[in-house]
C-alpha cells in the first residue's frame, strides 16, 4: 500500500475541496493515486469537475499579440512570481509574443526566431537565466487569424499592457464595424476566462475527458439503485450536461447567466445586419498542466509523525 502523508492528503484537499477524512479515504482505496483519488471523491459526491485539475502551481507569464487579423499568446515560465514582476523578463514576454505572430504555433520555431539586438529567442532567454539568476522556459504558443474580422486581445488582471496569468485571443469573422467585433469581442473574452471553457462546440471536446465523465457518471448512477433503463438515462444526462457545460458555444453567457454564448454571437450578428461567427479562441491560463513542487514544513513534520 502506497505511503500516504499529510502532505499527500492537504494536495488532495486543495486539488477536490473534499474533507480531509474523506481524502484520507480516497487515497487508501486507490493506493494513493492522485487522480484515481479525485475520480473516487467525485463518484461520491465529495469533489467538483471544476476542481479536478488542481491549481495552478508554476509561475511566469502568459502574453498576448495582436497585429492586423492574427493574434498570438505565449506562456513563459520561471521558478517564482518575483521574477513575473522583473522589468527584463516582461520585456522579454512582451518581445516573444509579437515574434509568435509568426511562429505558427511552433515552440521550436519561435525559439530559433531572431530576437530584436542580436541572437535568437533561444540565445536571450539562456542570457536572461544567467542574468536573473533562476530558471525560465518558453512553453507553448498559439496563434489565431482571420480572413476578415478581428482578433480580439485580453489579459485577467494584467500585471504590465498584454501580460498577465490569464491570456485569451477571440477570433471573429464578420464584415461588421470593427468597433462593433471589438466590443463583442471584449465581452467574449472575459466570458472564456472566467468560464474556462474545453473547445469551441461540444463536437471539438477531448473524446478520452468525454469518457473519464461517463465513466464516473456510470459509477455514481449504479450506486443509486435503479433499473438499468434508468441508469442508462441519468448517465446520458450527465455526460449531456458535462458537454453542454464546458463547450463554449453552449455555455450560459457570465454577463446574464441564461443566454447561450451562440446565441449572443447570433444576436450581436442580428444587431449589426451582417453574420457574425465565433471562429475560435485561446485560453492560456499561467501553469496549467504543471504541477510544481512545493515544500511544507507543517505537513512534513506532521507527516513524520503519521497523519
Amino acid at each position: 500500500m502506497a505511503d500516504i502523508t499529510a502532505a499527500t492528503v492537504k494536495d488532495l484537499r486543495e486539488r477536490s475541496g473534499a474533507g480531509m477524512m474523506d481524502c484520507k479515504k480516497a487515497l487508501a482505496e486507490t493506493n494513493g493515486d492522485m487522480e484515481a483519488a479525485v475520480d473516487w471523491l467525485r463518484t461520491k459526491g465529495l469533489a467538483t469537475a471544476a476542481k479536478k485539475s488542481g491549481r495552478t502551481a508554476a509561475e511566469g507569464l502568459v502574453g498576448v499579440a495582436v497585429t492586423g487579423n492574427r493574434g498570438a499568446a505565449v506562456e513563459v515560465n520561471s521558478e517564482t512570481d518575483f521574477v513575473a514582476k522583473n522589468d527584463q523578463f516582461q520585456s522579454f514576454v512582451r518581445e516573444v509574443a509579437t515574434l509568435a505572430l509568426s511562429a505558427n504555433d511552433d515552440v521550436e520555431a519561435l525559439k530559433a526566431a531572431a530576437y530584436p539586438g542580436g541572437g535568437t529567442v533561444a540565445d536571450t532567454l539562456t542570457s536572461n537565466i544567467a542574468t536573473i539568476g533562476e530558471n525560465q522556459s518558453l512553453r507553448r504558443v498559439r496563434t489565431l487569424t482571420v480572413e476578415q474580422g478581428v482578433v480580439i486581445p485580453y489579459v485577467h488582471n494584467a500585471v504590465a499592457p498584454g501580460l498577465g496569468k490569464i491570456g485569451v485571443l477571440v477570433a471573429l469573422e464578420s464584415a461588421a464595424p470593427a468597433e462593433t467585433l471589438e466590443a463583442l469581442g471584449k465581452q467574449l473574452a472575459m466570458h472564456i476566462a472566467a468560464a474556462s471553457p474545453q473547445a469551441l462546440d461540444e463536437e471539438g471536446l477531448d473524446p478520452v475527458t468525454v469518457e473519464r465523465e461517463r465513466a464516473i457518471a456510470t459509477e455514481k448512477a449504479a450506486e443509486s439503485g435503479k433499473p438499468a433503463n434508468i441508469i442508462e438515462k441519468m448517465v446520458e444526462g450527465a455526460v449531456a450536461k458535462f458537454r453542454k457545460e464546458v463547450a463554449l458555444l453552449s455555455q450560459l453567457f457570465v454577463m446574464d447567466n441564461k443566454t447561450p454564448v451562440r446565441d449572443v454571437v447570433a444576436n450581436a450578428a442580428k444587431a449589426a445586419g451582417t453574420p457574425i461567427v465565433l471562429k475560435d479562441y485561446v485560453r492560456f491560463q499561467l501553469g496549467e498542466g504543471i504541477e510544481k513542487q512545493t515544500s511544507d514544513f507543517a505537513a512534513e513534520v506532521a507527516a513524520a509523525g503519521g497523519i
